[in-house]
């Protein structure tokens, strides 16, 4: 997360010139609507960041005489689930995921003069992601499946990281990556026939790093499920609320008068 959150400061120092580019674009973007809101994301995150790793983890007692029957029904099949290998894999389609975006933009002609413009959006996209996981990481502890595995060491059933596993980040991150990089895709490139397979590739990254991320031990399937929907909301409806014509009856309007500046968010029903 630490490393995340120095590239968000790097894209940030980058894009600082970004905001208003809007000819030829599907977007509308703001500097007194959007910089506020990726400062409290990324603030947010990093204060989240700090209630994850002051958690108090399991006793040895506790971690000792830990039980399956304790876990939901739902959750229950993979506590005890522990798979170094399935940890290590899961980090390619992870980071992979982030490259996806500066990718298109590089690739595509109609993405690529926006670009300074997008990489806004997927920072408001990420920090919002990242603020809305740490917190509730942060505030609610849950031990992850691993620890009901006789094989897993003491010393990592009872680290504070142990009680982080609701819910999972990394799926959350991925999809919100990935599924912004489709959104993108399919708003700047209305008549391409490769829109349905950037969706489908959008859809597996963050279940591939899910599905890892279960076997790893790391989060039960619930956590996943989670993540996975929170990660792609942001990754869709961040962008969506920028458009300039909203065809889902939602808009995200940034004014401004001699004493004043805001948004005003609106549902049309």
């Amino acid at each position: 997360m630490k490393r995340i959150l120095t590239v968000f400061a790097i894209l940030t120092v980058l894009t600082g010139n970004a905001f208003g580019q809007e000819n030829d674009s599907p977007y509308e973007t703001s500097l007194k609507v959007d910089a506020p809101i990726i400062a409290a994301g990324m603030g947010l995150s990093y204060y989240g960041l700090t209630l994850m790793q002051d958690k108090e983890g399991l006793t040895e007692e506790e971690a000792m005489t830990q039980s399956k029957d304790e876990v939901n029904r739902f959750d229950r099949f993979s506590a005890g689930w522990h798979s170094e290998s399935a940890k290590k894999t899961s980090d390619f389609p992870f980071y992979g995921s982030f490259a996806v975006a500066p990718a298109l933009m590089l690739l595509n002609d109609n993405i690529r003069g926006k670009a300074g413009q997008v990489f806004v959006l997927y920072l408001e996209t990420m920090s919002i992601t990242g603020a809305l996981f740490t917190m509730a990481n942060g505030i609610v502890p849950r031990d992850r499946p691993l620890t009901y595995s006789p094989e897993v060491e003491l010393s990592e059933k009872t680290r504070a990281n142990a009680q982080n596993s609701f819910y999972a980040g990394h799926t959350a991150a991925s999809a919100a990556a990935s599924f912004f990089a489709a959104k993108i895709f399919h708003d700047f490139n209305p008549d391409s026939p490769a829109r349905p397979y950037v969706w489908a590739a959008a859809a597996a990254v963050p279940a591939t790093v899910g599905y890892l991320r279960l076997r790893a031990g790391k989060h039960f399937l619930s956590d996943n499920i989670l993540g996975y929907a929170m990660g792609a909301a942001a990754g869709i409806l961040v962008p969506q609320l920028h458009k300039k014509t909203n065809t889902t009856n939602i808009s995200l309007v940034p004014f401004s008068g001699r004493y004043y500046s805001g948004a005003q968010f609106t549902y049309t029903f």
